[in-house]
């Protein structure tokens, strides 16, 4: 495949790769860091595929020197991170681990020293078991301890971070983790998961108000969501139907809210459950956001599913090529996510925060790894980005998941998606040949020019 044409990009583009806390970091027992959600899941029979757990994953806690110079090595400008909760508050509220911090504290100022813009997410996924205990993602009262924590975190690291996301993926944590039940607290309770959602959001905005207060210097303050489009499986009615409701659920339901526009009163009706409501709660969700993030991996084609309970819509697998996920490989889905928030929603900035995918990658014979497959994703989807961009998108960076191969949660160590692979026995680092093609996009579009050479 040839190489995208980059020229609707601005000259400040932030190149970048993504990754979060629980997947790389290990050491879940070292330096005072508490069990999170995910220690605790990983226990369950079952739970995750393989047994594996993230009690070791890629040893960046320990590694980070290693990982922070294959960042500069590609020619990252930005790394998208996580800050993990427990391992700064493990008690959840109260008491501050100072040891946590000052973790955080040497990445941030190597990144720095390397010239590469930190973007520290707030949440992802990691919750400190104690506030499970005590109610989890369902009780308001997590939604305060999390601006708590955010106001420590900003505190330390603001003088030097400017680019803060509060959550990440709050979908999954709430549909997945306390509908679904395939992620950590692995509940199946509607009510519990739509009062989570609520509080999440809740969390987000007096989140964004804590790091601005607490922030010493400049504050950009974005959100991340995962989207789909929704398209019906069939002209029929009912899946039209379907395909409003899948929009509800995935989109719109984590997008109106955050932006201004209060939840869905399609959706509160198709779930049926009361939202934990007090006043002034829809103004403090509503913060003003200074970018928004997507997180894109497949769209959904939505059939009408009356008997599956709500949503009452079901995913139809339709031709064509997928990942080692099952994923179907969709780009022009992407394009038409950031121009939907440009013209719909009119967002002002928008970043690509996480684009992958995974495949069955090998180390060969020459010490390579050959992943044509994941090149080629990445150049499609960034062109899709180009033309969204020259199309009007006000976007300013693309970030790649994921920098390393890592536990991907349910999916244990099985799925790789990273720029780099890791030798999970040795944790020696490898960088794809996926992650070369992405270096040489970052160098042609910094000199302006067409990059030389065959695709790889």
């Amino acid at each position: 495949m040839p190489y995208p044409d980059l020229t609707a990009f601005g000259p400040d583009f932030r190149w970048g790769a993504a990754t979060a806390a629980y997947q790389i970091e290990g050491a879940v027992a070292e330096d005072g860091r508490s069990p999170s959600i995910w220690d605790t899941f990983c226990q369950v029979p079952g739970a995750i595929e393989g047994g594996d757990t993230g009690e070791r994953a890629c040893e960046h806690y320990h590694r980070w020197p290693e990982d922070v110079a294959l960042m500069r090595a590609l020619g990252l400008t930005s790394y998208r991170f996580s800050v993990a909760w427990p391992r700064v508050v493990p008690g959840g509220t109260g008491a501050v681990n100072q040891a946590g911090l000052d973790f955080y504290d040497r990445l941030v100022d190597a990144l720095l020293e390397a010239d590469i813009r930190p973007n520290a997410t707030l949440y992802h996924w990691d919750l400190p078991q104690v506030l499970q205990d005590r109610g989890g993602w369902p009780a308001r009262e997590t939604a305060a301890a999390f601006a708590d924590y955010a106001a420590v975190v900003a505190a330390r690291l603001g003088d030097r971070v400017a680019d803060w996301a509060t959550l990440n993926e709050p979908l999954c944590s709430a549909w997945i983790g306390y509908l679904e039940g395939r992620m950590a607290p692995g509940l199946t309770d509607l009510a519990a998961a739509v009062r989570a959602s609520f509080h999440l959001h809740l969390g987000h905005g007096l989140a964004a108000q804590a790091v601005r207060a607490a922030s010493p210097g400049e504050v950009r303050l974005g959100i991340i969501n995962n989207l789909s489009p929704c398209e019906p499986a069939s002209p029929d009615e009912a899946d039209e139907a379907a395909a409003r409701r899948a929009d509800g659920h995935i989109n719109r339901w984590w997008l109106d809210p955050v932006l201004g526009r209060g939840y869905p009163e399609d959706m509160r009706a198709v779930y049926g459950v009361d939202l934990p409501e007090r006043e002034g709660d829809l103004a403090t969700i509503a913060q003003p956001l200074d970018w928004v993030g997507v997180n894109y991996y497949f769209r959904q084609v939505a059939a009408a599913d009356p008997g599956g309970g709500a949503p009452f819509f079901r995913q139809v697998p339709v031709p064509g090529p997928r990942t080692a996920m099952g994923w179907e490989v969709h780009a022009a889905g992407l394009e038409k996510l950031l121009l939907r928030l440009t013209r719909e929603y009119g967002v002002r900035e928008l970043m690509v925060t996480e684009s992958g995918a995974a495949y069955h990658d090998e180390v060969g014979p020459d010490g390579q790894v050959h992943d044509a497959e994941r090149g080629e994703y990445v150049s499609e989807h960034l062109a899709a980005c180009a033309r969204a961009a020259a199309a009007g998108a006000p976007l300013t960076g693309y970030y790649v998941w994921s920098l390393l191969d890592n536990f991907e949660w349910a999916y244990g160590y099985d799925k790789r998606f990273g720029l780099v692979h890791v030798d999970y026995a040795t944790q020696a680092r490898t960088i794809k040949d996926s992650g070369h093609r992405y270096a040489d996009l970052i160098r042609a579009h910094q000199l302006g020019t067409v990059p030389t050479g065959q695709p790889g």
